[in-house]
């Protein structure tokens, strides 16, 4: 990822968090389960008021039985006790039956929740945020809600019904012993409250670092060609123990607060219960109190020992969910594409979903690109008429209809800017207008850093213009559907990126569910990728994770297949030759031009080679277009163009044809 996001440090923030609203946005998630949780809930409450039944036994065995030496009935409040403990049991194993299936599900459910969002977050989202701390959301994150709704959640409420039921048993069998266990009430309720406070930093800057030694072991492992190629191994390692050591002492101050309120929350109820057995034992001595009584109400607050004692981790592991909680939501509230987006005409009659009409309507949108643009006779003014079509459908709804010299692919006074940008920066393109008309290939040419490829992700919308607008054939692309334009617009981009899927997979994701192996062997046809052929499995061949275990030419060959597999109208190429060999190059070429005369190409190009597949050349310039031409016009005319073809020309030729490292496939797949 391009930047680091310092995830640690947003908790030292006061935001006036409340984990109670936090943990109840989960509740969408777990509404379609909640008849069997509060099922669960009462179950659970109906086992922990049974087990205070049994001082209640006691008492009666005591005062009764024991004291009249009634063996007869000493065992039959043995077989009560035995049965309320049967009882107990069972009724906890039930209330972990219920809810184990439905939470696993809840899990599932915003996992996949998780990912689809994931799937909708424009580039800028994933540019700014580690891969790392997406991946411990979606992992780590997601089991401790798991394991919050399934025990915290349930025992935070049935563990406070059993603490208010025990201390009304005990105040009615001894107001002034109940009083005495009561004791301690305030100053643990006060402790909790600083405890709740002080742990939701730490664990929320535990769940941070998590994320960030995530993305530092992704990274090792993708990078580890690197790492094992300039010995970095040990720096590495020192890097990773740093991080490693920086989340133990994270990890170790929650052990701390958490071993503090532990101590005083089962320091101060065992001193209250000393207490109230000296006072007790002492009114039974004076014949103020029943022996039976003691030991009923000595019983009533050890049973309440675990009740008391669980508040810390239960309130631990509540502070946990409600930090993943936040950390979940900040992914999910991220805007999807197009959020906020204003479409011009929106109050147009709706018809079909994305299709558009094919009569001529007055444009709208930005006006016409400025005079004195570089483009020359590409600003010539519209002709009246009427665009066709762009889906073939008809219906309704706001778009920027074209005359016919606007078909094709055309920017229209674009500028960008990122967005995490300093606002005082410069835009990366500064009102770029070009035009590239119906069935031509235009090859942009431009120094390294001059927004070539930032350009090219404009057209499929990977990020949105600052200014201006793109037109598809005169309607505007801000109108149309994501999915529609990526539709019609392919991309192939000069860093080839393989999935852990088959070489006919990566490829055919491309193209429709419609496509088959006559498209597949189109595709690799114009690529030159017959490789593939050689494969173990030929095209069904698992390429592996980011497809190393092929060489940078046979990744790039597939990424172009897999952009011209879908006959696209509309194709962006960035460098796509740019890691084969010369005669493998002078192969993908002749195949690429028969693709390039029936399709719309825009084509980043560096090597002379590839710029004489496009019709005309644009010079992109200090974020501008400057010049356009042909590749022999240029030459003559652009001192600029000129030199970047010189300098390209100067290149040693390159062959990346060899696989990466050596878990490539067989030497016939090279």
């Amino acid at each position: 990822m391009s930047t680091t996001r310092a995830t640690a440090k947003d908790p030292e923030v006061p935001t006036g968090r409340s984990a109670v609203r936090t943990l109840l946005r989960l509740w969408p998630y777990v509404r379609p389960v909640r008849a069997r949780l509060f099922t669960a809930a009462f179950v659970a409450v109906l086992a922990s008021c049974m087990g205070l039944v049994i001082p209640l036994v006691l008492k009666w065995l005591v005062d009764g039985p024991i004291a009249d030496r009634d063996s007869r009935g000493v065992w039959v409040g043995a077989l009560w006790l035995l049965l309320l403990g049967l009882g107990e049991a069972l009724l906890f194993g039930l209330r972990r039956w219920l809810v184990a299936r439905p939470l696993a599900g809840v899990e599932a459910a915003m996992r996949a929740a998780l990912y689809r969002r994931l799937q909708r977050l424009p580039v800028a989202f994933h540019d700014r945020w580690p891969s790392g701390q997406l991946l411990s959301r979606a992992t780590s994150d997601l089991m401790l809600l798991r394991m919050f709704l399934a025990f915290p959640l349930t025992f935070l409420f049935v563990n406070a019904v059993t603490i208010l039921v025990g201390v009304i048993i005990m105040l009615i069998q001894d107001w002034s012993l109940g009083l005495v266990i009561l004791g301690p009430a305030v100053p643990v309720l006060v402790v909790c409250i600083v405890f709740e406070r002080r742990y939701h930093l730490v664990a929320r800057r535990a769940q941070d670092q998590v994320g960030d030694l995530t993305t530092v072991v992704e990274e090792s492992v993708l990078g580890i060609r690197i790492i094992k190629g300039f010995g970095r191994h040990r720096s590495q390692a020192r890097a990773f123990r740093e991080l490693s050591g920086t989340l133990r002492g994270t990890e170790l101050h929650k052990a701390r607060l958490l071993s503090a309120i532990w101590a005083v929350i089962v320091t101060l109820p065992e001193l209250a219960i000393g207490a109230a057995l000296v006072l007790g034992t002492v009114q039974v001595a004076d014949g103020d109190l029943s022996a039976g009584t003691l030991v009923a109400f000595l019983s009533t607050a050890l049973a309440l020992r675990w009740p008391v004692d669980s508040i810390g981790f239960l309130l631990a592991m509540s502070q946990d969910a409600a930090t993943a909680t936040e950390r979940y939501f900040e992914v999910m509230d991220e805007d999807p594409e197009g959020v906020g987006q204003v479409v011009s005409g929106a109050g147009s009659p709706s018809g079909a979903a994305g299709s558009f009409p094919g009569s001529a309507g007055s444009p709208t949108g930005a006006a016409d690109p400025p005079s004195g643009s570089a483009t020359g006779s590409d600003t010539a003014s519209s002709v009246s008429g009427s665009a066709g079509p762009l889906l073939g459908a008809t219906g309704s709804g706001s778009v920027v209809s074209g005359a016919d010299g606007d078909r094709g692919l055309r920017f229209h006074g674009v500028s960008f800017r990122y967005p995490d940008a300093p606002a005082d920066s410069p835009p990366v393109l500064d009102r770029v207008d070009l035009h590239i008309r119906s069935g031509e290939s235009m090859a942009l040419v431009g120094t390294t850093g001059s927004g070539k490829t930032t350009l090219t992700a404009l057209v499929p919308r990977l990020h949105e213009v600052t200014s201006g607008r793109i037109t598809l054939d005169g309607h505007d692309i801000s109108v149309l559907p994501r999915e529609e334009l990526r539709a019609l617009v392919a991309v192939a981009f000069e860093e080839p990126t393989l999935f852990s899927a088959s070489v006919g997979a990566n490829v055919l994701m491309g193209a429709g569910d419609s496509a088959g192996e006559d498209e597949l062997r189109h595709a690799l046809s114009v690529a030159q990728a017959d490789f593939v052929h050689s494969l173990p499995q030929g095209t069904d061949t698992q390429v592996g994770e980011q497809g190393l275990s092929l060489s940078g030419g046979q990744r790039q060959r597939l990424a172009l297949a897999r952009a011209v597999v879908g006959r696209p109208r509309f194709l962006v190429l960035d460098d796509p030759l740019s890691a084969l060999d010369v005669h493998t190059e002078a192969a993908v070429e002749a195949a690429l031009r028969r693709v390039l005369a029936d399709t719309t190409a825009l084509i980043v190009a560096h090597r002379p080679s590839t710029v004489l597949l496009a019709d005309r050349v644009a010079l992109l310039s200090g974020g501008r277009i400057t010049a356009v031409g042909t590749h022999h016009e240029l030459l003559r005319t652009n001192a600029e163009y000129a030199w970047l073809m010189a300098g390209a020309d100067e290149e040693t030729d390159r062959d990346d044809d060899t696989p990466h490292g050596t878990d490539s496939f067989e030497e016939a797949a090279r």
